[in-house]
């Protein structure tokens, strides 16, 4: 039997698809960069890019993408004293993905982590949402989720950004893409994922510290590329 969230889904969906056809009109989207001009610099973060295999990027649909690992490396003070960097050549990781999707008119919609990450074996520990600030002391709605794959622990952030709002949670952020397709005609938003490993010897609290002082120093930056 399905559950209530999958019956919600369906109706949000239909709903959106029902409305927007009958309008008859293109959506409005407004202008923005494409991610490939997002900054490779975030802190003290270099980027470096992970291109999306042709089976991915047929799941994802059509949209702009952005798939990078940053890494950080450690002063050289701290590099010989410090037994985590020292199993990862001092570099400490963050991966960051970005979906941007500039009309969802068709039925092509935002494919939420909670449904591809168990099908590349990744189990979800723990999970809630909760509220960061960027750098700016801008507050953002967000998920923070720890996964697992055998001895392998990760930590995620995630949240659907559209039109200014940042929504942690994939329901409530269709019923607004239904509602701003009727009073905005726009149906643009992404997906943002923020993931660093927990790595050997770590407590799971310096990897969220790393994960969240990465992304207070990046979100500044999505404007350009995800229109308010």
């Amino acid at each position: 039997m399905k559950s209530a969230k999958f019956w919600t889904v369906l109706v949000l969906l239909v709903g959106a698809i029902f409305v927007l056809n009958h309008r008859g009109d293109a959506d409005n989207v407004p202008y923005s960069e494409p991610l490939s001009r997002f900054p490779a610099t975030v802190g003290s973060w270099q980027a470096t890019d992970v291109p999306l295999d042709a089976d991915t990027l047929a799941v994802l649909g059509k949209g702009d993408f952005l798939n990078r690992v940053y890494t950080r490396p450690l002063p050289a003070g701290d590099q010989n004293s410090d037994p985590i960097a020292a199993n990862y050549d001092t570099s400490l990781p963050v991966s960051l993905f970005i979906g941007y999707f500039a009309t969802q008119r068709t039925g092509q919609t935002m494919h939420s982590p909670q449904h591809c990450l168990p099908g590349a074996g990744w189990v979800f520990d723990s999970h809630k949402y909760t509220t960061i600030q960027d750098v700016n002391g801008k507050n953002y709605d967000v998920g923070e989720y720890v996964i697992s794959n055998g001895e392998q622990r990760q930590f995620v952030i995630y949240w659907y950004q559209a039109h200014g709002r940042s929504i942690p949670n994939e329901y409530v952020a269709k019923a607004y893409m239904v509602a701003d397709a009727i009073r905005m005609n726009r149906t643009d938003g992404a997906l943002v994922r923020v993931i660093t490993p927990v790595l050997s010897g770590e407590t799971l609290a310096s990897a969220r510290a790393r994960a969240l002082s990465f992304t207070g120093m990046m979100l500044p930056s999505l404007p350009r590329f995800i229109p308010n």
